[in-house]
């Protein structure tokens, strides 16, 4: 299985620039252990949030943010919550990990029984999501973990300047 969403990701090439890929199993503890650039991992390795005392959310977690209501609240609800046409995505971070997160938006996903059929388009060849797949993720997850309110962050770090080279070459912006 992760081989193929290695390959899967792979694929998607110039849209996964700047987004991590992380082979962990589980959720685990979102923790934040590490910082890189701008961006906190826990001790698996997991693209992660980092909430200050005051609020003050990571750079990654704000642009998860912006990216999630520009893309995906329209189906999912707004902050993560659900809705009568998808689910609570708030919910499902709680036991999926960022492999099994990319790979349902690179691929989407088709669930059919006798009461329902839902389906989750593929955003595989979308820029706007692809090139913050991780800030979607960071920011969903630290949702489902309540390190984050329902609402806009009120204070967030400053954009670190690795996050924005990594944006202009998904999006193909020159410096």
């Amino acid at each position: 299985m992760r081989q193929v969403v290695v390959a899967i990701m792979l694929a998607a090439g110039p849209f996964v620039v700047g987004a991590s890929l992380v082979l962990a199993d589980g959720v685990g503890d979102p923790t934040a252990v590490k910082h890189d650039d701008g961006r906190y991992y826990d001790k698996e390795g997991n693209p992660t949030f980092k909430v200050q005392s005051d609020g003050t959310v990571d750079w990654g977690t704000y642009s998860g943010f912006r990216r999630y209501h520009s893309d995906c609240h329209v189906c999912h609800g707004p902050d993560a919550e659900g809705s009568s046409y998808a689910p609570a995505l708030s919910n499902y971070l709680k036991t999926k990990n960022y492999v099994d997160f990319a790979n349902v938006v690179v691929n989407g996903r088709k669930n059919v029984n006798t009461a329902q059929e839902s389906v989750m388009p593929s955003f595989g060849t979308n820029p706007n999501v692809m090139c913050y797949i991780g800030d979607i993720f960071v920011y969903l997850r630290a949702r489902a973990n309540d390190a984050v309110p329902r609402g806009r962050p009120q204070k967030h770090e400053d954009k670190p300047e690795a996050a924005t080279q990594a944006e202009n070459s998904c999006l193909g912006h020159k410096s």
